[in-house]
C-alpha cells in the first residue's frame, strides 16, 4: 500500500493535529464555526495543504477523518458528566483543537456576515453528496471502491458507538464479527423486546436493553436487524431521535432504501446491507448499497467496521435482493447439499458422525480452494473428473436429477421472495 515518499497509512497524532489546524484556519477565513458544515471545495483546499506537508490523503479520507472526530466530540458532549469521558485517550489528544473549532464563533458570523462565494455555500451535511461518480454495475469499479477503505486510528475506532435493534442471528453474527476486530464490547448495545436472545450478547460483554430509543441515543451507527414487517413500526418509534450524526444500516430483507428514507427524517444517512450467517465465524459474504444521502466515507466506515466479518462489497441496490437469494439463503442451500452428501455416505455404510464431519470439511475445502484460486468452478470441477472415473459418473447422476436447474431456480425463488417482501413493506409503510 505504501509508495516511496508517502507517510504511513495510519493517522498519527501530528498528522491529525495539522489537519485540525488547517480546518480551523480555513474556518476563520470563510467565517465558519464548527456547526457550519464544510463543503467539498473546502476539503480540497485542506487536501492541497496536507499534500504540501507530505501527507498523501484523498479528499474522502480527510472528510471521513473529520466525521470520526466530530463523532467523538459529540460523544464527549453527551457524556461530559461521566468519568468514562475523561478516559478516551485518543480523543484527549485532539480535544482542545476540536473545541476551538466546534465552539468558537468567528465575530463576523455572529454579525450575520457570510462568505459571498455562493459556489462554496455550506450545507446541512459534511459536504457535497459525492465527489465520486456512483459506481456502475460493472466489476471493474471494485478497485475504485476499495480505494475508499480507510485504516482507522485504533483509538478513534474503538470509541465509535454501534447499536443493534433486534437480537436475532444476523445481529449476533455481525456483532461477533465486529468484536473480532478493533471494536470493544463496551461500545456495542443491543435491544430486543424480550430477553430470549439477549443472553448470548451479554456473554460477549455487550450491553443489552429493551429500549430501542436508548440504543439510538447511545449510538453513532444503528443496525436495524428486525423482521421486514416490523421495520415501519421500529423506524416510526426511533425517527424522532435520529440526527445527522447517525448512520442507519438496515439488514431487513426486501426493505428498499426508498422505504427506509421515507420512514426516517429528511436527509437521514441510510445504508442497506445484506449479510449472511457465516459472519459468526468471520467468513460471511456481505453486500451493501448506499442511500441518496450516504457518502463514500459512510460506506468506508461501514466497510472498516465489518471487514472482520468476511467479504464486504458495495454495489447498486438492485443487487441486494439477488445477494439475498445467492448468499443469504444460499447458505441453507449449501447446508442441504452437505447433509445429502453425508446421508449418501451413511447409505453406503459409513458412520453418521464421521460422514457429517467429512462432508463439512469437503464443503469447506472446496469453497476455500474456489475462493483462493480465483478460477471458475467449471474449471476446478473438470480437474476432478478423469475419463471413466467415479466423479463423472456421480456428476451424471446429479445432472439427471436436475441439480443445476434446481439450484438456479432456488436462487431465483429466494430473490423474488425478497422483492415481494420489499413490496409488502412499502405497501405497509404507505398505510
Amino acid at each position: 500500500m505504501e509508495e516511496s515518499g508517502i507517510k504511513k497509512q495510519n493517522w498519527d497524532v501530528r498528522e491529525t493535529e495539522l489537519f485540525l489546524e488547517i480546518l480551523k484556519d480555513l474556518d476563520m477565513k470563510k467565517c465558519l464555526d464548527g456547526r457550519k458544515v464544510r463543503n467539498n471545495k473546502l476539503f480540497k483546499v485542506a487536501h492541497r495543504r496536507m499534500m504540501a506537508a507530505g501527507y498523501h490523503r484523498s479528499v474522502d479520507q480527510l472528510k471521513f477523518r473529520w466525521k470520526l472526530l466530530k463523532s467523538a466530540y459529540y460523544k464527549c458532549k453527551r457524556e461530559s458528566d461521566s468519568p468514562a469521558a475523561t478516559k478516551m485517550q485518543g480523543w484527549l489528544r485532539y480535544e482542545k483543537a476540536m473545541i476551538a473549532i466546534m465552539e468558537s464563533r468567528h465575530p463576523l458570523v455572529g454579525a450575520g456576515v457570510h462568505s459571498d462565494r455562493t459556489d462554496e455555500q455550506t450545507e446541512d451535511s459534511d459536504g457535497e453528496a459525492s465527489m465520486l461518480p456512483w459506481p456502475q454495475p460493472c466489476p471493474d469499479n471494485s478497485t475504485h471502491n476499495l480505494e475508499l477503505i480507510v485504516k482507522l486510528d485504533p483509538d478513534m475506532d474503538s470509541q465509535l458507538k454501534t447499536g443493534f435493534i433486534g437480537a436475532g442471528n444476523m445481529a449476533f453474527g455481525i456483532a461477533k464479527g465486529m468484536l473480532s476486530g478493533n471494536v470493544l464490547p463496551s461500545n456495542i448495545k443491543v435491544s430486543a423486546p424480550s430477553s430470549r436472545n439477549l443472553g448470548r450478547f451479554q456473554e460477549l460483554g455487550v450491553a443489552v436493553t429493551h429500549s430501542n430509543t436508548e440504543v439510538v441515543c447511545d449510538s453513532d451507527l444503528v443496525f436495524i436487524t428486525v423482521k421486514p414487517h416490523l421495520v415501519p413500526r421500529v423506524l416510526s418509534q426511533i425517527s424522532p431521535h435520529i440526527t445527522d450524526r447517525h448512520i442507519v444500516v438496515s439488514v431487513a430483507a426486501g426493505v428498499t432504501i426508498a422505504t427506509l428514507e421515507e420512514l426516517l427524517p429528511e436527509n437521514s444517512i441510510v445504508i442497506r446491507l445484506m449479510p449472511n450467517l457465516p459472519c459468526v465465524v468471520q467468513e460471511g459474504a456481505l453486500l451493501f448499497a448506499r442511500g441518496s444521502h450516504a457518502k463514500p466515507e459512510d460506506g468506508a466506515l461501514l466497510r472498516s467496521l465489518l471487514h472482520c466479518c468476511g467479504l464486504v462489497e458495495e454495489g447498486p441496490e438492485a443487487w441486494i435482493d439477488i445477494h439475498t437469494g445467492l448468499s443469504g439463503s444460499g447458505v441453507a442451500f449449501v447446508y442441504l447439499f452437505a447433509e445429502a452428501l453425508a446421508e449418501g455416505a451413511v447409505k453406503m455404510g459409513m458412520p453418521s458422525a464421521l460422514a457429517h464431519s467429512i462432508a463439512s470439511q469437503t464443503v469447506l475445502g472446496a469453497g476455500r480452494l474456489l475462493r483462493d484460486s480465483g478460477r471458475h468452478p467449471a474449471q476446478l470441477r473438470s480437474e476432478v473428473c478423469t475419463p471413466g472415473g467415479t466423479t463423472i459418473y456421480g456428476l451424471h447422476t446429479l445432472e439427471q436429477g436436475g441439480v443445476r436447474a434446481s439450484t438456479m431456480s432456488a436462487v431465483e425463488s429466494a430473490t423474488e421472495r425478497a422483492r415481494e417482501l420489499g413490496r409488502m413493506s412499502a405497501a405497509g409503510s404507505a398505510k
